[in-house]
């Protein structure tokens, strides 16, 4: 069986000759806050007792395991430039790689191994750093024995490892069967971060050259022999299900293999991709719509503005927000915004590839974000032990959280397919992007409603602020996802009301790129700058005073305000709008330039962007992220939603009715990052809350129309 892309394992990346690093576990009741605290003395114990992050070849090259999924935001080079600053390696000599599905390759803040939060480096900086010094103490006490020299005599440069009295030299891999059989110090003594070397410094993405040169392989370019394609055919109203269907004319198709029911709707197998989608065109399908969505977006706004009049979740209360309101000499202000269903319409839809080996075993190629899961899924729907199932990660063109699934249910509709097929052949489950815009998960609609209160000074003295919307974590009782960035506001507002609402609709929903903050920041954002505004207070300096305890804020606020030239007049035709927020334990301010275009909408010349997100472990990255981030927050605020039209039905598709930012609509972004010897934080996420509240505040300093609903583009009020 030929495969076409061939990913470590831990046996064969534990197994051989060289230096591999092995973490020792911690107890499970320790998992969450557990580090690496090197391999053991002594001999190593049973592979499963170890979690493999480094090995030392011969040949001097040094493999990272990354277990966070590389989809573009940076982890492979991020994790490796922490053990190579430890281990002080040449950049040249770096390499890495996913690490195997595998309980141990935990995330520390989840407890399960898993990428998103923007957690990939905050929760590995102090680990990778400690495989990283754990390798350079193994390799120094093997040059100390191999040479007959004190240890503390011997430097370690770019790779290089020395003795000066005596003249010995040696690169890594000379050394690295010997530093195998050292013992690994406990508690390895990592850099004073003054001495950094890589950290810190601009480093090129290790996975940049084969996705530039096409040598990078996705789940897409997976191939074994004898493999069919599978397809599903899903309804077009979410919670419907299949009455009845007839398959005669798919299966006269050239190609067509099978067809089969499974839960999820309807499975196609054929040979090839175009054979499959002609098929499921042919299939004729009978849905039952007995408990499926019939409501329009429309409507449900409608249905989630009546809940305000209802009781909701305490999020925040504090002081008194009726009496502040109801004072003499008050001026009050309301704002009632939409925010539609949003898509994350990644450039590589789903996909996985299975197989069913000699044994009995299960091999799945995929770009898994939450691969434990994944695994399970795969050993529940076909009837083997989890044991028996390998997740090979591969490379993912993108995410955005749309692989993050509670439950994996696309693992879970691929598992089915295959179950259903016999499993005696390879399938390739796959869905086009249409499947994907159609067929959700999507980033839920909300409703906010706000209502402030400034007295006669000027000051902003109440703030009472509903939000309705689905539970992402499917919870009655209040969902911190519904609130965040709302109810932990950083301006000092004496009187302060935040609740939800939350609903149950058959749609489902899913994190979308900074998830609650997508439309919080916006909501408040915008809502102050209005106030702001009402009460003649410039948006920089009136924001600046309400952050007297929030020096982080302050620090990005400032920064922004300075390279944005904040103060100066705009160019003529332009105005210039201002957002700041903290998510993801980050801390970013943003100034968009903005301009009316040719066709009247928003045009977006520049954006400052100031970040805080503690030790910039690479600046480049971090950089490359903020501009990410702000191209897809800029999208989604001027262009994207997802509609249900009359019966529910899903009214988008693919790019040209649900279109991403295009190239020649990206602003001119400059990034400013503040130093900080905080530790990391993220920055895949952060950067997209700040954008749409940036330009909504431009526009309406511009034009003095306040943006209530998004997205801009086509919902423009007076």
């Amino acid at each position: 069986m030929g495969i076409q892309t061939i990913n470590p394992t831990r046996r064969n990346f534990l197994i051989g000759t060289g230096l591999v690093i092995g973490v020792a576990l911690a107890s499970r009741t320790k998992a969450a806050a557990a580090l690496i605290q090197g391999a053991p003395a002594g001999p190593a114990g049973p592979a499963s007792e170890f979690n493999a992050f480094v090995r030392i070849a011969p040949d001097s090259t040094v493999t990272v395991l990354s277990k966070h999924i590389e989809f573009g935001q940076g982890p492979y080079t991020g994790l490796t430039t922490l053990v190579a600053e430890e281990l002080d390696a040449d950049w040249s000599q770096m390499r890495a790689a996913a690490a195997p599905a595998d309980e141990t390759y935990k995330n520390l803040a989840f407890g399960l191994q898993g990428t998103g939060g923007s957690t990939s480096i905050a929760n590995s900086y102090e680990q990778m750093r400690k495989a990283g010094a754990t390798a350079r103490a193994m390799l120094v006490a093997a040059a100390a024995e191999e040479w007959g020299v004190p240890a503390e005599e011997i430097t370690v440069s770019k790779g290089r490892i020395a003795h000066a009295a005596s003249g010995k030299e040696s690169g890594f891999g000379e050394l690295a069967d010997k530093a195998a059989t050292m013992d690994a110090p406990s508690d390895p003594a990592l850099k004073d971060p003054k001495d950094f070397v890589l950290i810190g410094t601009d480093r090129p993405k290790l996975d940049t050259p084969e996705k530039t040169n096409g040598k990078a392989v996705f789940t897409l370019d997976v191939l074994a022999d004898n493999m069919m394609i599978a397809m599903v055919a899903h309804p077009a109203h979410f919670g419907a299900t299949v009455q009845s269907f007839d398959d005669t004319a798919a299966r006269e198709i050239p190609g067509v293999v099978d067809i089969q029911q499974i839960p999820q709707g309807i499975a196609v197998y054929a040979e090839n991709t175009y054979a499959a989608l002609k098929a499921r065109d042919a299939l004729k399908i009978v849905w039952d719509l007995t408990t499926a969505e019939s409501r329009s977006s429309e409507e449900i706004y409608e249905d989630y503005r009546a809940l305000f009049s209802g009781e909701g979740l305490e999020a925040a209360n504090e002081g008194d927000v009726d009496g502040a309101s109801s004072a003499n000499g008050i001026t009050t202000m309301h704002s009632d915004l939409v925010f539609p269903f949003l898509a994350h319409a990644p450039m590589e839809p789903l996909d996985a590839v299975l197989i069913k080996q000699e044994d009995g075993s299960i091999d799945c190629y995929n770009g898994s974000q939450f691969p434990g899961q994944d695994k399970a899924a795969i050993a529940e729907v076909c009837g083997v032990d989890a044991s028996k199932v390998r997740v090979n990660m591969q490379l993912a063109g993108g995410s955005f959280g749309r692989r993050a699934q509670f439950g994996s249910p696309y693992m879970r509709e691929a598992a089915a397919a295959f179950k259903a097929s016999g499993m005696d052949r390879p399938i390739k489950h796959m869905w086009t992007r249409e499947d994907d815009v159609r067929g959700g998960f999507y980033r839920p609609i909300y409703v906010h409603a706000i209502k402030g209160a400034i007295d006669a000074e000027g000051n902003i003295v109440a703030w009472d602020h509903k939000i309705a919307g689905q539970s992402i974590m499917n919870k009655t009782e209040l969902d911190e996802t519904t609130v965040e960035g709302a109810s932990d506001l950083p301006y000092a507002i004496p009187n302060r009301r935040v609740y939800a609402h939350q609903t149950e609709l058959p749609v489902p929903i899913l994190w979308w790129r900074s998830v609650g903050h997508t439309h919080t920041a916006f909501a408040v954002e915008t809502f102050l700058d209005e106030m702001l505004e009402k009460a003649g207070k410039d948006p920089v300096e009136g924001r600046l005073a309400l952050l007297g305890e929030h020096p982080r804020h302050t620090a990005v606020l400032k920064k922004v305000a300075e390279i944005a030239g904040w103060g100066t007049p705009a160019p003529e035709g332009r105005q210039r709008g201002v957002a700041v927020h903290k998510s993801f334990n980050t801390y970013v301010a943003e100034i968009a330039e903005v301009s009316i275009g040719e066709d009247g909408a928003p045009k977006v010349h520049k954006v400052w962007c100031a970040v805080d997100c503690g030790v910039a472990v690479n600046p480049n990255i971090i950089r490359a992220q903020m501009e990410g981030g702000i191209g897809y927050g800029l999208g989604a605020i001027l262009y994207d939603q997802i509609t249900l039209g009359d019966g529910g039905r899903v009214v988008q598709s693919n790019f040209h009715d649900y279109r991403s930012l295009r190239i020649n609509e990206m602003p001119e972004v400059e990034v400013a990052i503040i130093p900080s010897s905080e530790p990391p934080t993220g920055v895949g996420e952060p950067g997209t809350p700040p954008i749409g509240p940036a330009v909504a505040n431009a526009w309406r300093r511009l034009t003095g129309q306040p943006v209530r609903r998004l997205p801009i583009v086509g919902n423009l009020v007076s």
